[in-house]
Order: C-alpha cells, then structure tokens, then sequence
C-alpha cells in the first residue's frame, strides 16, 4: 500500500492470492493499481508456494531496486532545511532489526538512514516488510566507509553521537535540539567499531538495571530517537507557550 501511495519505485506487477477477492484492503491495492495502470492478477495458491518463505498476505508486488541515494546528494537536497536528523548504522545485520529502526526513524520525522554497502543488511523484501514500506518515506543512503561518512557530515556542522554500552552520559543527558545530528548504532555483537566510537562528539548510554546485557538495537534505537522528539516538542511548547 505504502509503495503505492508514493510510487518512489517502479513496480512491475502485483500478484493476487484469488481468495482475496472481497477483501477491502486487497480491494485498495486493486484500486491504486488501476489507477497508476500497473499490471495485477489474481493466481491460484500454488502459483504462492515459491513465496512461502516471505509473510506475503496474499499480495507479491515485483518492484525496482530501492532507490539509494549519495550522501552529498542528500546534504544538497536538504542544506536549506533549519535542523536535520540522521540514523547511522554501523554493521547492523539483521533485517527485521534495519527494517525496525527505519521504520521508527519515519515516524520520528527523521531525514535519512545511512548503511554501509558492506557488512550490513541492505534493503531486501524482509527490511521492507519489517519497516512497513516506511523505506518509501525516507531517504536511504549507502556509502562505502561509515567513517568517511562521518568526516562529511561533520564538515556540514552535524554533531555525532554514539550509542555505547559503557559510556558515561545517558541518552537523555544530551540537547538534542537545535543542532543538527547523527546517531549511530552499533553490530548487534560487537556494537559500534572503535574508531567510530573515538571520533564520536558523544557517547551515551540506555541505563540498564540489572546485570542483563543489552536491550535489542531497534528497541535501543526507539528509546533515542524518541528522547529527541520529546525534547523538541518540550522546546516548541516553551517557545510557543512564551
């Protein structure tokens, strides 16, 4: 539905479970689909057996590659914007963890996620499905070395800020208005590499209770990214309140 709406891809075809008939969010797809004049059909379920190992809900839509784009391109298409907020991830290999994080980052109002093309889950139909076709919404950018990536966004005024399992400050130590960021989050194993993490601006911390390792990085990831929109709203309640 969401790759529907905005069309950021092209879409090839669209297959049909034939039990679906009737069904008013199948009857949307079919709608949409007409109205952009893209192919569907309706097939027989054993036509769905090679697709079993995706949760398809009786839809398959063959699209194009995502749409990556260059870093500097982003930083071109958004300089005039006041604040901008960024997700970084470093080494982060599971999907549903990616898809996850992007997902959050869309409803955050985020601008873009930054992935490395190497040693990293990119955009595959279990991202998509695990972000709910919120990659649609937000810009996705591969670049070959995090720590290039790095160095750019710093010579465009973004502060860095690294979520560490041992830093000193926690998240919500941190004023994340005002200015604008990047949060970087770590391998589920090994977190975020050294070098990131020493050329970082900030290190912070979810407190943990007990003696239990780690939360999970996408639920790390919604606890910091909403701690920044929290933040936000508090200030422009302030500012309007004033």
């Amino acid at each position: 539905m969401e790759l529907l709406r905005t069309l950021d891809r092209q879409i090839n075809k669209i297959l049909l479970l034939k039990t679906g008939h009737g069904d008013k969010r199948i009857d949307n797809i079919i709608q949409l689909a007409r109205d952009n004049s893209i192919p569907f059909s309706f097939v027989p379920k054993e036509q769905f057996k090679k697709f079993q190992e995706y949760s398809h809900q009786g839809v398959i839509a063959f699209v194009s590659p995502v749409k990556y784009i260059e870093l500097e391109d982003f930083l071109e298409k958004t300089k005039n914007k006041q604040y901008k907020k960024i997700i970084v991830l470093d080494e982060v290999e599971d999907p549903h963890n990616v898809g996850s994080i992007i997902r959050t980052a869309v409803c955050a109002g985020y601008d873009a996620v930054i992935l490395p093309k190497r040693r990293c889950s990119m955009i595959n139909a279990t991202v998509e499905k695990s972000s709910a076709g919120a990659i649609n919404h937000i810009d996705i950018v591969a670049v070959n070395s995090i720590q290039n990536a790095i160095v750019t966004l710093k010579d465009n005024d973004f502060w860095i800020i690294a979520s560490v399992i041992d830093a000193k400050d926690n998240y919500f130590d941190i004023d994340y208005t005002d200015m604008n960021f990047a949060i970087i989050l770590g391998n589920e194993k090994s977190g975020i590499s050294r070098t990131i993490v020493k050329n970082s601006d900030f290190w912070v911390k979810i407190p943990i209770e007990t003696d239990f390792d780690s939360l999970n990085v996408a639920n790390a990831a919604s606890v910091i990214i909403y701690e920044s929109v929290k933040q936000k709203i508090i200030k422009d309640k302030k500012f309007y309140d004033n």
